[in-house]
């Protein structure tokens, strides 16, 4: 008996520590990553430097908080990128040839549209968002083309400048609007019904399904909401660059699903924090940032980031045995 209560008590331990990895694991990198970065170059470690990262991050971060939703769903997204790249030519033909805040306005309601229509598809036809996703991504990237005639649109207008370059202090705009939108996420995740209707069809949907949950619903719902932040995404890039391009986009929304990996989001579904998607996207631009202050090879920036989300998935399929 008494080796058996060792064997459980081992277990548990072991149990513990799977799931402090998981939760806190990319917080433990990104510290150690700046204390190492901080060594090696003064200027890392200062307010500017630092709003100066969360600010680049601030497109692939909205994208990842929303489509945190979608993976704990059970779903995936790759068409982000593609949506990103129709809102962000959409927007920028708006602003020249119509109004700049009608094109501000237009590029995530755009996204919203585009977002609910992968939600309809996988919904309706009864196909795996991965292949629902891949196949709309295609069609997404030639309406971008169609869209600009395969030319770049330049966007030079102070009207449509500030929610790219403007700053309040020291604080980007786009940082403001990341922040926000980000708690916006993580209330409706673990404030409200549809947070908890969304882990129900992640953890088992055909449980949420005998429960009354209208998981078609749910499902288009998180897609739309993605599409919404690829979108905003979309303008705060356009602005920030003052050119729509029909290829803009193109891997972000592999960068996206790695993010949220790393942030320790359950490819399988059910379990997740947005917050920690965010911190996905700041571990990848940490490693990016060191990477270019050592001068190293990118070809080991990649195989970093590679086997840090094996890692990530490992964890996660490990607690799924369990």
């Amino acid at each position: 008996m008494a080796d058996l209560s060792l064997t459980s008590v081992s277990g548990r331990r072991a149990f513990s520590v799977g799931d402090f990895l998981r939760e806190y694991g990319v917080l433990i990198i990104i510290v150690l990553l700046m204390i190492g970065l901080s060594f090696l170059s003064p200027s890392f470690l200062t307010a500017r430097n630092l709003l100066n990262i969360l600010n680049q991050s601030a497109p692939l971060a909205l994208i990842a908080a929303a489509l945190t939703l979608v993976i704990i769903s059970g779903g995936f997204d790759l068409s982000t990128g593609a949506i990103f790249g129709v809102a962000s030519v959409s927007a920028a033909w708006l602003a020249v040839n119509v109004d700049p805040t009608l094109a501000m306005i237009a590029g995530p309601l755009i996204g919203l549209g585009l977002g609910v229509v992968n939600g309809l598809v996988i919904t309706g036809f009864n196909i795996h968002s991965f292949l629902a996703t891949l196949a709309t991504s295609m069609v997404y990237r030639g309406i971008a083309v169609l869209i600009t005639g395969g030319a770049l649109i330049p966007v030079r207008m102070e009207e449509f400048a500030w929610i790219g370059r403007g700053r309040v202090g020291m604080v980007n705009i786009a940082v403001i609007i990341l922040a926000v939108f980000t708690i916006a996420m993580m209330i409706l995740l673990n404030r409200t019904t549809f947070g908890r209707r969304v882990i129900a069809v992640g953890g088992n949907e055909e449980a949420a399904i005998l429960s009354g949950v209208r998981t078609k619903l749910v499902k288009i719902a998180t897609f739309g909401l993605t599409g919404f932040a690829a979108g905003l995404a979309g303008i705060i890039a356009v602005s920030r660059i003052s050119m729509g391009q029909p290829q803009a986009g193109v891997g972000m929304e592999l960068e996206a699903i790695a993010a949220v990996i790393l942030g320790g989001t359950s490819i399988y579904g059910g379990a997740g924090a947005v917050w920690r998607s965010i911190a996905g996207v700041l571990l990848l631009a940490l490693i990016g940032n060191g990477f270019n202050i050592l001068n190293v090879n990118p070809f080991y920036k990649d195989l970093t980031t590679g086997l840090i989300i094996v890692i990530a998935v490992a964890l996660s399929a490990g607690k799924k045995r369990r």
